[in-house]
């Protein structure tokens, strides 16, 4: 382990010294803030101020981070941020002493006080706290950055996630926002009789999804394993064991690129529910997209850049295949074979690569032409099989499964299938996916024994769906990129 660099005086800025001199002249005179242990608030900032009418005149305790500070000879005017925003205090020398008030003039922006007195309004109408007692709880050694209200340096935000909550409220707000979000997919969960489960992050085989996983290696079995890509085969397993309502709200990891919408690790929801399809997914997701909506925004109307979209009306359902003919006038119907496909795919500049297949190419159409215009909400049904290999196929029309991505503002937020339950065809459609791996795609998946093995004991119909939890906080809280509502989002190292 590197041994921790120990700063030298000369390597401190002049500000971080005069600091750190305070510190020692606290701690000389037996004041040291670091030893203290508890500070007992009585309120929070919110609550003095919600309860305003009651606790006009009665004695309150508070504690927060001091964000700016006027000193007016004998009085001062302090702004402490706490947990649940800002509260003004008012220190008058007279009545917490002169000591204490002389301290009180050397204490930095940054620091942590709490505060001892009686809530009252300011004749400008503000209310505040009238200190009698006043206690430094702790020292900042490091002053905030240069014009820090309003930090809008995203470097500085993202790698330094606390910098930014203490100076960015709408910061703050978002990521408490998420909390209420996930507690809310919770509860309605919970209340339909799904069970929350866990299940391995370290796997054999990573399966459930297209995408390339992260390798490491378990140095006590002496053996190479991988982070999850999904949660898929691990609670449909659970499914075959009894569990015929399970869900599961946790990180997953893909080798992928960093963009506003895609981060390495990221939250996923799925969930995986005993005889039903995906119908009945798609009255789920519905359903649970509108109620976490209005429970925690208040609405179901909501605003991403400026863009109004429509929770509360019945969502849009269309096949793919109905979809790429609106949008880019080519009806897959009345193409049979997969020359026919490449033919359209190069007359419209479609790009596709040897090894794909006719379900491949509608694909693609579909990625150039359709999903820009999907901004109210929207389940596309009806995928090719070639890429869907965990799904059941259409019974009227086996080139197609019944599977279902729900879109807004242009993007996927979930993906549901009546889930494929036949382990024969579940180990040729795995077979498929080898020989594809063979070829080059890295995102195809590889047999999991253990998996088809639970097949072959038998699992009911089943419908399951998975929902990117980052992209609905994104949307609920009107955040431009990915990266602004997790709270450290990957980056690259600084050396």
């Amino acid at each position: 382990m590197a041994e921790e660099k120990i700063l030298t005086a000369s390597e401190l800025s002049e500000q971080e010294q005069i600091r750190r001199a305070k510190l020692a002249k606290y701690q000389d005179e037996g004041c040291d803030p670091f030893v203290i242990t508890r500070f007992d608030r009585t309120h929070t900032s919110a609550q003095v101020i919600a309860k305003f009418d009651e606790l006009e005149g009665q004695e309150v305790t508070i504690a927060g981070r001091m964000m700016s500070r006027r000193i007016m000879g004998k009085a001062s005017f302090v702004h402490l941020l706490d947990g649940d925003g800002r509260i003004q205090a008012y220190v008058r020398r007279d009545d917490v002493g002169e000591d204490v008030y002389a301290d009180f003039k050397t204490m930095d922006i940054g620091d942590i006080i709490g505060v001892v007195g009686v809530a009252f309004r300011t004749k400008t109408g503000e209310i505040s706290i009238h200190a009698s007692k006043l206690t430094l709880l702790s020292k900042s050694l490091h002053p905030l950055p240069e014009k820090f209200h309003g930090l809008t340096d995203t470097d500085t935000r993202y790698r330094q996630r606390y910098i930014d909550l203490i100076v960015n409220p709408e910061s703050k707000d978002t990521f408490i926002k998420r909390s209420r979000i996930i507690s809310t997919i919770r509860q309605y969960l919970d209340g339909q009789g799904f069970i929350e489960v866990e299940t391995p992050m370290l796997v054999s085989n990573a399966g459930g999804a297209a995408a390339r996983p992260f390798q490491t290696h378990f140095n006590a079995l002496d053996e190479d394993v991988k982070l999850r890509i999904s949660l898929e085969l691990y609670l449909k397993r659970l499914i075959v064991g009894g569990l015929d309502k399970v869900y599961e709200i946790g990180r997953v990891f893909r080798n992928e690129g960093v963009d506003t919408r895609h981060n390495p690790e990221f939250t996923l929801m799925e969930l995986y529910q005993a005889y039903t399809d995906y119908h009945g997914m798609m009255d789920l997701t519905e359903n649970l997209y509108r109620h976490v909506a209005q429970t925690v925004l208040g609405t179901t109307t909501i605003v991403y850049n400026g863009v109004e979209m429509d929770l509360g009306k019945p969502f849009e359902r269309i096949t793919m295949v109905d979809a790429v003919r609106k949008y880019s006038g080519v009806d897959f119907n009345e193409i049979h074979t997969l020359e026919e496909a490449r033919a359209i795919a190069k007359e419209k500049h479609v790009e596709f690569e040897e090894r794909h297949g006719k379900g491949d190419i509608l694909n693609l159409f579909f990625e150039a032409f359709v999903e820009e215009h999907l901004i109210q909400p929207t389940f596309v049904m009806d995928h090719p099989i070639e890429i869907s290999p965990l799904t059941k196929k259409k019974p009227e029309n086996p080139e197609y499964v019944e599977r279902f991505e729900f879109f807004m503002n242009g993007w996927e937020m979930a993906n549901a299938y009546s889930e494929l339950n036949d382990p024969i065809d579940q180990r040729e459609r795995f077979r498929a996916q080898e020989i594809q791996l063979a070829k080059g795609d890295e995102e195809a998946n590889t047999t999991d024994e253990d998996f088809l093995y639970a097949l072959e004991l038998g699992m009911p119909p089943t419908g399951g769906i998975g929902f990117g939890i980052d992209r609905m906080v994104m949307l609920l809280t009107d955040s431009q990129a990915i990266r602004d509502v997790l709270l450290f989002p990957t980056m690259k190292s600084v050396k």
